[in-house]
């Protein structure tokens, strides 16, 4: 069995590539996003719905789902001590069942606060057959050294 690595502030800079995530979204995939979210709208689990009256192509992924997307994406690197602080995003076109959604991210900077947290930024992206659908932003706690933990910090020594 292999140890959990968790990735230290210290072994990031600004402007190295994150490994991307490639996922084929399905059918299954939109709709447990949406049950798990509780967003019974029928534009993520009925397509006759979504077609006839929305005039859409098909079922598409909804917001927290996408968000759930990123967060995996960004723990899978960072190790279980990562600790997400921030993120936004913005959704410019729907993905639907069948397409291949790369997620992808660059850091933009790396910094240190004055309670000694290590703050990383990172730009974020989802793409489809090349096509930017959503961009993003998200600033993440990680460990200093191997004794720091992000998850411990609380009230003035948590500023995300």
């Amino acid at each position: 069995m292999s140890a959990v690595r968790n990735l230290l502030g210290r072994e990031v800079t600004a402007g190295q590539v994150l490994p991307p995530l490639h996922c084929t979204v399905t059918a299954t995939t939109i709709v447990l996003g949406a049950l798990a979210s509780r967003d019974w709208r029928p534009m993520h689990h009925d397509k006759d719905f979504t077609v006839e009256r929305n005039g859409v192509r098909n079922i598409f992924v909804n917001t927290p789902n996408l968000q759930a997307w990123f967060e995996r994406y960004l723990n899978d690197w960072t190790g279980p001590k990562g600790r997400l602080g921030r993120m936004a995003f913005k959704m410019k076109k729907s993905v639907f069942p069948g397409d291949e959604m790369t997620i992808s991210g660059r850091t933009t900077r790396v910094s240190t606060d004055d309670s000694g947290c290590c703050w990383v930024d990172v730009d974020l992206g989802v793409s489809v057959a090349g096509v930017l659908t959503t961009e993003g932003r998200a600033k993440l706690a990680l460990p200093c050294d191997e004794a720091d933990n992000p998850w411990a910090r609380k009230g003035s020594n948590w500023k995300p």
